[in-house]
């Protein structure tokens, strides 16, 4: 062997030597800053994840580069390949990136395309794909290029598709159901959610059989609004629901309490909770409604309320805070927003002045 190629044979190893102890130093002061940081701080904090669809999943290099001790890493989304912003050190390559599809024609932040969530407000809870009606129209028929043969041989896997779903008396009726809390119920979309979970529960316990599904839905969507504080009068639910019949608005009150009792809801409406809602029906200035609180709160821990209907003693109360105010209601007006008669109204009215102080 030449002389010149023992002296670069000697060159290679020094370099070798050298990149390897650099290595072994830098691995002793990353574990040294580890463990120090540990003792600082004690314990970890838990920092929440972000949703995959908001951020991509191919930085699987931490802590410090091997080779110079850095920790600024550059990702190359095409090449797959994690590298060293200082000394070009390639850590880690043919990366998979568990992310969502990062393209979406929407313009929303989030550009996941998984499909809306569930619901329960829907029979089958919105995991099944539909054939939409409003795309088997003439208009929706020229727009997708479909000739009249196509049109007509669509619409019959429609029906066939539609009659699939419900095939089982439980999915038949969960699907009507469903249909009157969401056409009939007039709620705001979370109450409406916990309606449909009301009605699960009582499909469950087998409340519906032999009580008709448009009886027990109802008793479900007074029961819901009653629980988050949205009272609603049970004549208002029975009316929404074509239920105005005596005979069937006494069934109404049966159900009602046969599901509260079995479900386990109990929360009892206070006049209280329809100031909000008589203000809003009668047109009333603001400030009467402040004057209403204040009138309640000098009254409500009084006896003489027992077994008096909370909605009465609402309209009353309104009643009573309108004549002192610039803004005078009738008591016709209070009658018809509260459903009470007059002469509850009226008998309501001396037990608030022997109430009132002189």
């Amino acid at each position: 062997m030449s002389k010149g190629s023992k002296v670069l044979n000697n060159i290679d190893t020094t370099i070798q030597l050298q990149v390897e102890k650099m290595e072994r130093d830098t691995a002793k002061q990353a574990s040294k800053s580890e463990s120090n940081s540990k003792k600082r701080t004690g314990s970890s904090q838990f920092s929440p994840a972000m949703r995959p669809s908001r951020g991509r999943g191919t930085d699987s290099v931490a802590g410090p580069c091997k080779i110079c001790g850095s920790r600024s890493w550059d990702t190359d989304d095409v090449r797959g390949e994690t590298t060293c912003s200082d000394c070009g050190y390639v850590a880690a390559e043919n990366m998979i990136d568990p992310g969502a599809e990062w393209i979406n024609h929407s313009d929303g932040d989030d550009r996941s395309r998984v499909g809306a969530p569930s619901t329960l407000t829907l029979s089958d809870k919105g995991l099944s794909s539909e054939i939409q009606r409003r795309d088997l129209t003439a208009g929706a028929a020229k727009r997708h290029g479909m000739s009249g043969k196509g049109l007509r041989e669509w619409r019959r896997r429609q029906r066939i598709d539609q009659r699939s779903k419900t095939r089982d008396s439980r999915s038949r009726n969960l699907a009507k159901a469903m249909q009157f809390i969401r056409d009939r119920g007039d709620l705001p979309p979370q109450i409406e959610q916990e309606a449909a979970s009301l009605y699960r529960h009582a499909v469950q316990r087998g409340l519906v059989t032999g009580r008709s599904i448009r009886g027990v839905s109802a008793a479900c969507v007074y029961i819901a609004a009653r629980e988050a504080k949205i009272p609603r009068r049970i004549e208002d639910i029975a009316e929404a629901f074509d239920m105005t019949k005596v005979v069937e608005e006494k069934e109404l009150k049966r159900t009602i309490r046969l599901v509260a009792r079995t479900l386990g809801t109990h929360h009892i409406t206070g006049p209280e909770e329809y100031f909000e809602k008589f203000h809003s029906d009668l047109g009333l200035p603001p400030h009467v409604l402040g004057e209403v609180r204040e009138l309640w709160d000098s009254v409500k821990n009084n006896l003489a309320w027992q077994g008096k209907k909370p909605s009465g003693i609402a309209g009353v109360i309104i009643y009573k805070a309108s004549q002192e105010s610039s803004s005078p209601r009738t008591q016709s007006e209070v009658c018809k927003v509260s459903g009470i008669s007059e002469v509850t109204l009226r008998g309501l009215l001396k037990i608030l002045a022997q109430l009132l102080p002189e």
